[in-house]
């Protein structure tokens, strides 16, 4: 995987973030989801460095190789804004002090919030398979807290630990026919890590508390996304199916919005990289 690429950890001060880089040309950040590593973009990052440009996949904090502080009573060193606050360090360590940006799931939460908070560092950015944590929280029907009933479990204190760490392999389930061997094997090695399990469960922790809080704040002052946004969903998901076109609720936290729908499952990075990287690459060089 990311041959040609180098790696590295760079100390944030709070976090030691483990990080892929390559290319020559405009910097492009890819942010990972749940329960994924930065080996996820291993067949989309090449594919953008052959479009000339500059690929950075880090894992964020607390998932693959990094890791951050422990976590806090009201989660906030699994913060969205901590994990952000993390990628423009690593860029600025990289030379980079701005960037375009693309995250998927609960990257595209880091993503979003990183944007929000540094809009001088973000030139244009990509949301994949993702909402507002708090659009979704104000839309709960039977539907969602049916499929995505692992937002609430995962928010429970200890309980999500001992039963993951029981059987990570029954509950993280991949198959390394679709995603490669070499990233199944990086996913496997962490989720059978207690430590990036704990990690992983204050990423969801902190989006039901102090996430939202953040969110609903920005609301009520109007603070909004003002870089050229790409919102991309897979249609074999039900981001669509629950919430109708994604591109309505972005509209009212984003002053320019385009997208539209991947023909794939939800790991797109994965499952239709070429479809991914030519709607990336036309959307940075636009």
């Amino acid at each position: 995987m990311f041959e040609g690429f180098e790696t590295r950890h760079v100390e944030t001060g709070e976090a030691s973030v483990f990080v892929r880089y390559g290319g020559d040309g405009p910097p492009v950040v890819l942010l990972h989801g749940h329960p994924r590593t930065s080996a996820t973009w291993h067949r989309v990052a090449p594919l953008l460095v052959d479009r000339g440009f500059t690929v950075v996949c880090p894992d964020l904090r607390g998932y693959g190789r990094s890791r951050g502080p422990a976590p806090t009573p009201d989660h906030s060193a699994h913060s969205k804004r901590a994990v952000a606050a993390d990628v423009v360090a690593v860029m600025r360590a990289l030379g980079h002090e701005r960037f375009a940006l693309v995250g998927h799931d609960r990257g595209a939460a880091v993503a979003f919030r990183l944007a929000l908070d540094h809009p001088r560092a973000v030139e244009r950015v990509v949301l994949v398979d993702g909402l507002p944590i708090s659009e979704h929280l104000a839309r709960i029907t039977p539907e969602f807290a049916t499929q995505w009933w692992h937002w609430f479990f995962f928010a429970q204190p200890d309980t999500p630990e001992r039963v993951i760490t029981a059987d990570p392999d029954a509950w993280y389930r991949g198959d390394p026919r679709v995603m490669g061997r070499e990233n199944h094997d990086e996913f496997r090695e962490a989720t059978r890590d207690p430590e990036v399990v704990r990690a992983m469960l204050e990423d969801y922790r902190a989006g039901l508390t102090v996430d939202r809080r953040h969110e609903e704040e920005d609301r009520a002052a109007g603070t909004r996304v003002r870089c050229p946004a790409l919102i991309l969903w897979s249609l074999r998901d039900d981001l669509e199916q629950l919430y109708g076109d994604p591109l309505r609720i972005w509209r009212d936290w984003a002053t320019d919005v385009r997208g539209h729908g991947i023909d794939s499952g939800h790991h797109v990075a994965e499952e239709a990289p070429q479809d991914l990287a030519a709607a990336l690459a036309d959307f940075f060089t636009a």
